[in-house]
């Protein structure tokens, strides 16, 4: 369980590939040791355990599943990650609960720039659209964001400056995809009340 407020990134400086499966050793600033060795990051939104840490990279398994649901299908070498630690009992959650259980993917469809914030507009499937509510919580690659419109096939979220120097997101760019985690308290209360 992770909150979705990114401080750290990672780059991408390795990908090895085996039978469409793939490791990848990222190097970042986040403070990770052998302790954490078996613990979940979430890295751009996806719940992977951190299997190893070599000349200064730390090595993810992303399995043919994560493939499949997830942006890392098309993983690059460079590419910048957000990462996060998981949560510890007793921490302040400041974002909301993300499980980094990805639900969909995305394609940004338009960015429009107002004064210093970045307002983002996502597809997104029709299927899902009804876990999406004006001023709910959604997780765009792990960042933990407010929706503030949805349209019929997409979604506005507004990105401030602090969330943009910190995330991947200020590298984004229109048809970029990207990782979406729908808010789980909606999750459950929409099948709660089938």
């Amino acid at each position: 369980m992770f909150t979705g407020i990114i401080k750290k990134r990672g780059i991408v400086k390795k990908i090895t590939s085996n039978k469409k499966e793939i490791k990848i050793g990222v190097k970042s600033s986040l403070k990770l040791t052998n302790k954490n060795l078996g613990s979940s990051i979430n890295c751009s939104g996806v719940c992977l355990t951190l299997e190893k840490i070599h000349k200064g990279l730390y090595y993810f398994h992303l399995s043919r599943e994560t493939l499949r649901v997830t942006n890392f299908r098309n993983i690059k070498l460079n590419q910048i990650i957000n990462l996060e630690k998981s949560l510890k009992f007793g921490n302040e959650i400041s974002g909301h609960f993300v499980q980094g259980h990805v639900d969909t993917i995305s394609k940004l469809k338009k960015k429009c720039i107002y004064g210093k914030s970045w307002y983002l507009y996502f597809s997104i499937n029709k299927s899902l659209k009804k876990f999406l509510n004006s001023k709910s919580s959604v997780a765009i690659n792990g960042v933990s964001l407010t929706i503030a419109k949805v349209f019929a096939n997409s979604f506005l979220v507004v990105v401030i400056p602090h969330t943009l120097k910190l995330t991947n997101l200020k590298n984004i760019k229109n048809n970029d995809i990207v990782n979406i985690e729908i808010d789980i308290i909606a999750k459950y209360i929409k099948n709660l009340k089938k």
